[in-house]
């Protein structure tokens, strides 16, 4: 198994979910009249990050990484998230194109390439490209594709675990 067989197609896969998880948000609003904001500014907690940016974070943690240990570096994007479906969506298939993009070479020479993740000069974290990737930014696009779900199960959107799944790898 290559580092891309490991990283690019579960992302692939869940963003793939992501984008029918904004499609049945989206509905929901125009079937309950609920404003789109209500949805995409919905949290789990008073101290939790928002949908919006629950999905700007999938692709952060997905593509975002990638470009990271491509130049080096990778800091939090600290950009607000698009503030509406079209947006997030948008924002979504920038980042699925950007993965089908990748060849295996191309994620698998960035397998011991140095890399640091910075947060200002406040932490500093020294990694290697392959344990960036699956100690650190799989498991956080993992939380951000759950947290998302969550959300909109919370605030009930008629969502379920095939949802969540999406299109799983399997044998025809």
């Amino acid at each position: 198994m290559t580092l891309y067989d490991a990283f690019v197609p579960g992302c692939l896969q869940l963003l793939k979910s992501v984008l029918g998880l904004l499609e049945k948000a989206e509905a929901y609003c125009n079937e309950q009249g609920l404003p789109a904001g209500q949805l995409i500014h919905a949290r789990l907690a008073p101290d939790m990050f928002d949908f919006a940016y629950q999905v700007k974070s999938c692709t952060v943690h997905s593509i975002g990484a990638i470009h990271g240990v491509q130049h080096g570096n990778f800091s939090p994007d600290t950009t607000p998230p698009p503030d509406s479906f079209d947006g997030l969506k948008a924002r979504v298939g920038e980042a699925m194109k950007a993965l089908e993009a990748l060849s295996v070479a191309d994620l698998d020479k960035l397998s011991d390439k140095p890399m640091t993740f910075t947060i200002g000069d406040k932490l500093l974290w020294n990694f290697i490209g392959r344990d960036f990737f699956m100690s650190f930014s799989q498991p956080n696009f993992y939380f951000h594709v759950t947290t998302a779900y969550d959300i909109l199960r919370m605030s009930g959107v008629p969502i379920g675990k095939r949802d969540y799944l999406g299109s799983v790898r399997k044998l025809p």
